[in-house]
């Protein structure tokens, strides 16, 4: 079937793409990051943009919140516009009390106790590698133009802990050291493994229970550069 979700010529998806989860963060990137860029989607106002990044056609657009939402961009982007590189690039809670608000994590695998593998592919499964060669591709990017990253495997929650508490998941969490919690990541994953593309995701920490401090929302959406320009810089290589 056709696109429902994200509906534009093919033409105007790039090949590879960046995914925030803030239409309004994607506005930002095409403003201050991309030439020429052109909004090419507006439907639910889930901005899509393409333009260039240093001569690169590149699409960036909005997930929404939650693995449903991420999925439903995801399959649409793969398997109808024939994208091959996605990078989500959204924002986190602190995984332990060694991460630290202002941290970026490179997410190299996504654990989620959620059954969204089991309801999308029938696989009951829990953890998703993200895609080897683009995660080595940005590791080896942030130490050429000096961004420091933290790399490892993080949470995917369906909910959002800073609301609720969730310690009652976490006696059955298979790993102890998961760097970073957030709400999409391993949905990107699983449908990039199913549809044979690369997925990765760099991953802003600007909330923990371990500081006393926040970023506003309004910094949320516009004061994470470096993590933006690694995921430029990564993706058109």
């Amino acid at each position: 079937m056709e696109a429902v979700h994200l509906v534009t010529d093919k033409e105007n998806i790039a090949e590879i793409v960046l995914l925030p989860g803030d239409p309004l963060r994607a506005k930002y990137i095409a403003e201050n990051f991309l030439e020429d860029a052109k909004l090419v989607n507006t439907i639910r106002n889930m901005f899509a943009f393409t333009g260039t990044y240093k001569g690169k056609k590149i699409t960036v657009m909005g997930s929404g919140m939650g693995m449903p939402s991420m999925g439903i961009y995801a399959y649409e982007l793969f398997h109808i516009y024939d994208v091959k590189k996605i990078i989500r690039i959204g924002t986190s809670g602190a995984g332990n009390k060694d991460v630290h608000i202002g941290d970026v994590v490179l997410s190299t695998a996504a654990y989620t106790p959620s059954n969204y593998a089991y309801s999308y592919s029938n696989e009951n499964i829990h953890l998703e590698e993200a895609s080897k060669e683009l995660t080595d591709t940005i590791e080896k990017t942030a130490h050429e133009i000096g961004i420091n990253i933290i790399k490892g495997t993080t949470l995917t929650n369906d909910v959002f802990d800073v609301y609720v508490n969730i310690d009652h998941l976490k006696q059955n969490y298979p790993i102890d050291n998961l760097l970073a919690k957030e709400m999409e990541a391993f949905a990107l994953f699983h449908i990039a493994r199913k549809e044979g593309k690369e997925a990765s995701a760099l991953i802003s920490v600007v909330d923990s229970e371990y500081e006393d401090t926040q970023i506003s929302p309004e910094d949320r959406e516009t004061k994470l550069n470096n993590m933006i320009i690694l995921a430029l810089e990564s993706i058109i290589k």
